[in-house]
C-alpha cells in the first residue's frame, strides 16, 4: 500500500491470520481500509476474521505506521483483541465491530481516534489504552462487554490528554470507565454509564461497579463533566483519588467536577408518570471529540417534550446514540387560505381540478410555515362546485394515490373537513376522484415540526351548544353576520393558562338560510376562510383546530338567518407536555362493505348495526394516547349521529357526524385510545357502513 491508496472491502466473509500492518499513509494522503457502506446495523457486512475457525489471533495489528484510516468494519477475534495499535501515529476508526475482542492502544501511541464503535462477545477492558500513549480520542462508542471475568469498559492507563467523550458504557458489575496510573489531562463527557446487573439491579460486590474512577495521579488537569450515571449498581458513581461518592452533589462538591453529571436511571420507559430522561438535550456540545452524527450515523434532532440544557445548540444526546423516539409538535397558524382554485391561490391558474386529476400545493415557506422540518400540516379542506358525485384524498407528495378518502359530495354539493396530512417535499397533493371537476380550497390551521405546542387528548366534553345553554348565557341561535365568544381554557380540564390552541368537533343545526361559520382566535380580525358550510336546514359538522387567545375562540355566522352551533372539545394544546404526533400513511383501518378487523360476539360482519358500536383497533403501539382519524358513514338507513369515544368508556353525550338517510358523509376525528382500541357508536334507527381512514397518532 501507498499513501493514498484505499483497500475496498467487498461484502462477505475474510477468515486468515492476524494482517499487521506497517506500511504508512501520509497526513495528506493517508491509506484506507474501507468496508461497504451501510445503514446502521451492529457491523459491517465485511466481516474479517483473525484466524479461523476459532479466531485466536487479533484481526489488525498497526505495528509502527501512521496516518492509517479503516472504516465500516466487523473484525472478529476470540478473547483478545480485535485490534492492537502499537506505537501507531493518526489512526482512526470509524464505524468498526469488534466481536470477541476490544481495542488495545500502547507502546506510545499517538493521535489514535475509535469513532461510532460497537462491540460484542468480548471480556472487557473493551476500549484500553495504555503505554504512554497520548490525545486518543474515544467518542460515540457502544461499549458493552459480555464476559463474566472482566467487564469494565473503558481502561486509560498512564496515558495523558485521552478524551473519552459521548460513549454508551454497560459494564455489569464492573467499573464503567477508569482512568488509572498518569492519565493526566484527560477529558470524559457526555458519557452514560451503567454498571448495575442486567442494567437494572444491585450487584452482588457493588465496590468493583463504580461508574467512573479517576487515580490520583491521573486527577490533574482532568476534566469530569455531562455525564450520566445509573445509581442501581449499589456501587459509587465515582471516585476521585480513592475517595468514593454515590451522588453528584457529593462528587461536585469534594472535587469541583461534574456541575452537569446527573446520577439517574440511564432507561426512561416513556409514559405519562415516567421521569425526566437526562440523556436527552442535555449534552456539551463543545466537548473535544464530539461527532457531528451519532453510532448510527444520524444528525441529532430536537426532542420537542424536552427541554434544551445542553451547551451550543442545546439539542445534543448524551452517549452514543441519539433518541429518535418521538414525533411532531403543533404550532397553530391562520386561519390563511393556502389554496383556492377559483381565484387563483396556490395554483397557476383559476382552473377547477380536472375529473381524476390531482393538484400539488406547496405548504412550506408559505403564510408563516417554516421552509424546513415540516413534517404534517392541518388545514380545512372544502370542495365547491363539483360537476359529479365524488370523493377527495388528501396525501404526502410524491406517494402513490392511498386508498382513503377526506371528502366525499353529491354533484353540486359545497363541503369542508378538517385535514392533517404528512408533508413530503414540501408539498401535499389533492386528488379528484370523480368524473366531473370541483373547486378546492384550503385553509392553513397550523403545521407540525421539531418545535412547538404539544396534544393533549381530552373528552369529548362539550363546550357549547347554544339551544341548551351550554357556553353562553342565554339559549339562544346565533343571530345573523353575529358573532359569539366562547372561553375554552379553565373549563372542561383545559387549563388556564399555556392553552395555544384547542380541537374541537362543530356541529352547526336549524340554520334559517344557507351560509358558513368561521371559528378564529379572539381578538383578531374576521379572516377570509370558512370552517363549516351549510344549506337552510343542515345539520352538518366539522373538526376545527383553532389558535386561543385571551382564553377564547370566536364563532362567526355568515349568514343571513339564525343557526344554533355546538361544539365537542377534543384536545387542546399546549407549552408543555409529553406526548408527540407521528403522521401515518393514510392508511385505511375498516371498511364495513369489504372486509373487517374485528370480532364480536354473535354479531355478523358487515354494517354496524342500529344502536350498535363498533370497537377497531387502530394500532399496536405503546403509548399512544389519541389518534386522528377520517371517518365516513356510508349507505345509513336512516337519520342518525355518529359517536366516536375512547374504548371502554361511557357513551358521551356529543357527536361526531350527523347524517341523513342514505347520505355519505366524512369527518375528521381526533379520539383518545384506550386499550389500544377506539369504539364507534351508530346513533340511529337503522344498520349502516364505516370507512376509516388513519392520518397519524399522539404517543409519548
Amino acid at each position: 500500500m501507498q499513501p493514498g491508496q484505499t483497500v475496498d472491502i467487498a461484502a462477505g466473509g475474510y477468515n486468515g491470520s492476524a494482517v499487521t500492518l506497517t506500511h504508512s499513509g501520509t497526513a495528506d494522503a493517508p491509506i484506507t481500509f474501507r468496508g461497504p457502506a451501510q445503514p446502521y446495523s451492529p457491523g459491517s457486512p465485511a466481516y474479517i476474521s483473525g484466524g479461523a475457525p476459532n479466531y485466536p489471533d487479533s484481526v489488525f495489528v498497526v505495528k509502527g505506521a501512521d496516518h492509517l484510516r479503516f472504516e465500516n468494519l466487523s473484525l472478529h477475534s476470540y478473547q483478545r483483541p480485535s485490534v492492537i495499535v502499537d506505537g501507531g501515529h493518526d489512526v482512526s476508526f470509524t464505524n468498526v465491530y469488534a466481536v470477541g475482542g476490544g481495542v488495545k492502544i500502547t507502546n506510545a501511541s499517538d493521535k489514535v481516534t475509535w469513532a461510532r464503535g460497537a462491540f460484542a462477545y468480548a471480556p472487557g477492558p473493551l476500549l484500553q489504552v495504555d503505554g504512554g500513549s497520548t490525545g486518543t480520542v474515544l467518542t460515540t462508542n457502544l461499549v458493552q462487554p459480555n464476559s463474566v471475568d472482566n467487564m469494565t469498559g473503558i481502561l486509560v492507563k498512564d496515558a495523558p490528554n485521552t478524551v473519552v467523550v459521548a460513549n454508551t458504557v454497560y459494564s455489569p458489575c464492573f467499573a464503567g470507565i477508569v482512568l488509572d496510573g498518569a492519565s493526566t489531562g484527560a477529558v470524559v463527557e457526555n458519557n452514560v454509564v451503567n454498571t448495575a446487573a442486567n442494567q437494572n439491579a444491585a450487584c452482588a460486590t457493588p465496590a468493583n461497579a463504580t461508574g467512573i474512577s479517576v487515580a490520583a495521579n491521573s486527577t490533574a488537569g482532568t476534566k469530569v463533566d455531562y455525564n450520566l450515571i445509573d445509581p442501581r449498581s449499589g456501587g459509587a458513581a465515582y471516585s476521585w483519588a480513592g475517595a468514593g461518592f454515590t451522588t453528584q452533589n457529593q462528587f461536585t462538591a469534594n472535587t469541583g467536577q461534574g456541575s452537569h453529571d446527573f446520577v439517574d436511571l440511564t432507561y426512561v420507559p416513556k409514559g405519562p408518570d415516567a421521569p425526566v430522561d437526562h440523556r436527552i438535550d442535555s449534552a456539551d456540545e463543545n466537548a473535544p471529540g464530539m461527532l457531528p452524527v451519532d453510532r448510527g450515523g444520524y444528525a441529532p434532532v430536537d426532542a420537542p417534550t424536552v427541554p434544551n440544557t445542553g451547551t451550543g445548540s442545546g439539542i445534543r444526546d448524551r452517549g452514543a446514540q441519539e433518541d429518535m423516539d418521538f414525533g411532531s409538535a403543533f404550532t397553530p397558524a391562520g386561519p390563511t387560505r393556502l389554496l383556492d382554485t377559483r381565484q387563483p391561490i396556490g395554483v397557476p391558474k383559476a382552473l377547477p381540478v380536472p375529473a381524476w386529476g390531482t393538484v400539488d400545493l406547496p405548504v412550506t415557506g408559505v403564510a408563516g410555515v417554516p421552509a424546513t422540518g415540516v413534517t404534517a400540516v392541518t388545514m380545512n379542506v372544502t370542495v365547491t362546485e363539483p360537476q359529479q358525485d365524488g370523493h377527495l384524498t388528501v396525501f404526502p407528495h410524491g406517494d402513490d394515490l392511498p386508498t382513503a378518502s377526506n371528502l366525499n359530495w353529491t354533484a353540486g354539493q359545497t363541503i369542508p373537513n378538517l385535514v392533517t396530512v404528512p408533508v413530503k417535499d414540501g408539498k401535499v397533493s389533492f386528488y379528484n376522484a370523480s368524473g366531473g371537476t370541483a373547486h378546492v380550497l384550503a385553509d392553513l390551521a397550523g403545521y407540525y415540526s421539531p418545535k412547538g405546542s404539544l396534544f393533549h387528548a381530552q373528552g369529548p366534553t362539550r363546550l357549547l351548544d347554544t339551544r341548551q345553554p351550554i357556553g353562553v348565557p342565554k339559549a339562544l341561535p346565533v343571530p345573523a353576520w353575529g358573532t359569539i365568544e366562547v372561553p375554552v381554557a379553565g373549563v372542561a380540564g383545559v387549563p388556564a393558562t399555556g392553552v395555544t390552541a384547542v380541537t374541537m368537533n362543530v356541529t352547526v343545526t336549524e340554520p334559517q338560510q344557507d351560509g358558513h361559520l368561521t371559528v378564529f382566535p379572539h381578538g383578531d380580525d374576521l379572516p377570509s376562510v370558512s370552517n363549516l358550510n351549510w344549506t337552510a336546514g343542515q345539520t352538518i359538522p366539522n373538526l376545527v383546530t383553532v389558535p386561543v387567545k385571551d382564553g377564547k375562540v370566536l364563532f362567526y355566522n355568515a349568514s343571513p338567518g339564525t343557526v344554533h352551533v355546538l361544539a365537542d372539545l377534543a384536545g387542546y394544546y399546549a407549552t408543555e407536555g409529553k406526548v408527540t404526533y407521528r403522521p401515518v400513511g393514510p392508511i385505511r383501518v375498516v371498511d364495513t362493505r369489504e372486509h373487517t378487523y374485528w370480532e364480536s360476539g354473535d354479531r355478523p360482519a358487515g354494517t354496524v348495526p342500529a344502536r350498535g358500536t363498533l370497537d377497531i383497533p387502530v394500532g399496536d403501539l405503546p403509548n399512544v394516547t389519541s389518534v386522528t382519524l377520517n371517518v365516513t358513514v356510508t349507505e345509513p338507513g336512516a337519520q342518525g349521529h355518529l359517536t366516536v369515544y375512547p374504548h371502554g368508556d361511557a357513551l358521551p353525550d356529543v357527536s361526531n357526524l350527523n347524517f341523513l338517510p342514505g347520505q355519505t358523509i366524512p369527518n375528521q376525528v381526533v379520539v383518545p385510545v384506550k386499550d389500544g382500541k377506539v369504539s364507534l357508536y351508530n346513533a340511529s334507527d337503522a344498520p349502516l357502513h364505516l370507512v376509516v381512514d388513519e392520518f397519524g397518532y399522539q404517543a409519548y
